[in-house]
């Protein structure tokens, strides 16, 4: 059975979601959700960097050029509408037709998302036929329905929502997300849906949430694998009454905060959902000349299929770790270079580190928070990227992914 990883019943004033089943999935798992703003709100996105997309990244990229306002996500899992000639767009556009009609407002103010196996066109006449029973469960705290309609190999739905005060003012920021495998920045297989009632004005929106998203969403992998489908949408509605966020004040660095711990929860819930996945790793670098030097490095790391099946196996390997650093593309000085795994020393001055026994080794990496620290003892800049070990389960779970 598939668990929850949400907080449940939480509101953000203005808006109301949805989640049902309209049967592109089997067994009447949910596959369909919907996020409305009750008023005119605007959005920002930030989307997959692969040259493969959906036209569902295709049309939000789009409507987020040429709308200036914005009223609904309508969200299907089961199938990514990748991949699937002319008629992949024309499905958008009758799933918008149909929405705006149901919800009364006009095609422009509807973005749209799609998640699961590429190459199979889109049931839409399912989406459509299940817009009306869709709009009628849409509810204030419908999030945790909509978490789950967006899961794909998912085994948790991921939902997050905090608040904090601005003067008089309480604003409010909620969101779901899903991701488990084909997880790689830029941006990954996965989905996120935020909502907020603050007031901002658009652009300074989309500066927020690429800031978040470099801090966050782009420091996640699991596998490698970028994926056609990548997106994370917020809408914000200003419900709040708060006056408007300016660019660079204290109020945008403080939104900016909130919004990058919204996104890191998330974040961290889609490694730790990871395919598989046994162990959350932080691969921590410090002491690079160039802050790109200690995110190129913990990258390298934490995408070494060797160095996380180690992880898997409680395999105190240093020597995969040392290699992945050397191979990074950086200047490195193996001699200055210190790694520890959850506080014990492994290697130093060039050859692994004396009185750092196997048994104590092994012994901490039955743990399931793993903390790779690489010290490159070279400059300040430091790093750190979220991933997860590699098992047995990955493969056979990609291996049947279609099948």
């Amino acid at each position: 059975m598939k668990k929850t990883n949400v907080s449940r019943g939480f509101r953000v004033p203005g808006f109301t979601t949805a989640g049902i089943s309209c049967g592109i999935k089997a067994d009447k798992q949910k596959d369909l959700a919907l996020i409305f703003s009750e008023g005119p709100a605007i959005a920002a996105g930030v989307f997959t960097t692969n040259k493969v997309v959906s036209p569902t990244v295709t049309w939000c990229r789009n409507k987020l050029k040429s709308s200036k306002t914005f009223r609904a996500i309508v969200v299907n899992s089961g199938n990514a509408n990748a991949c699937t000639g002319p008629r992949g767009m024309e499905d958008c556009k009758s799933v918008a037709a149909r929405l705006s009609q149901e919800l009364e407002i006009t095609p422009k103010e509807i973005l749209i998302a799609s998640t699961g196996i590429i190459g199979v066109p889109l049931p839409s006449g399912k989406i459509v036929k299940a817009i009306p029973t869709l709009s009628k469960e849409l509810s204030a705290t419908g999030w945790t329905h909509s978490a789950e309609a967006i899961m794909t190999t998912d085994l948790v739905a991921k939902s997050k929502s905090l608040s904090y005060k601005m003067g008089k003012h309480k604003i409010t920021l909620g969101g779901i997300s899903k991701g488990s495998g084909m997880i790689h920045p830029n941006m990954a297989t996965m989905l996120a849906f935020i909502a907020t009632d603050a007031a901002i004005d658009t652009k300074t929106l989309h500066r927020a949430l690429k800031e978040a998203n470099e801090k966050t969403f782009n420091r996640i992998t699991v596998d490698g694998d970028s994926s056609t489908n990548d997106m994370a949408l917020i809408f914000a509605s200003g419900k709040a009454g708060n006056k408007t966020i300016p660019a660079g004040s204290p109020a945008y660095r403080t939104f900016v905060g909130k919004l990058t711990d919204l996104c890191l929860d998330l974040a961290h819930k889609i490694v730790l959902d990871g395919e598989g996945a046994t162990k959350f790793v932080t691969i921590r670098v410090q002491g690079a000349k160039l802050k790109t030097h200690a995110h190129r490095i913990a990258q390298s790391v934490a995408t070494s299929s060797l160095v996380k099946t180690a992880l898997f196996g409680q395999d105190p390997n240093w020597g995969r770790i040392i290699a992945a650093v050397g191979y990074a593309g950086v200047p490195v000085n193996p001699d200055k270079v210190e790694i520890l795994l959850n506080g014990s020393l492994l290697f130093k001055n060039g050859v692994p580190a004396s009185g750092a026994s196997q048994p104590a080794l092994r012994k901490k990496m039955k743990s399931k928070n793993i903390v790779i620290a690489i010290e490159l003892n070279s400059g300040r800049y430091s790093d750190k990227v979220y991933t997860c070990d590699l098992s047995y389960d990955y493969v056979r779970i990609n291996a049947e992914y279609t099948t």
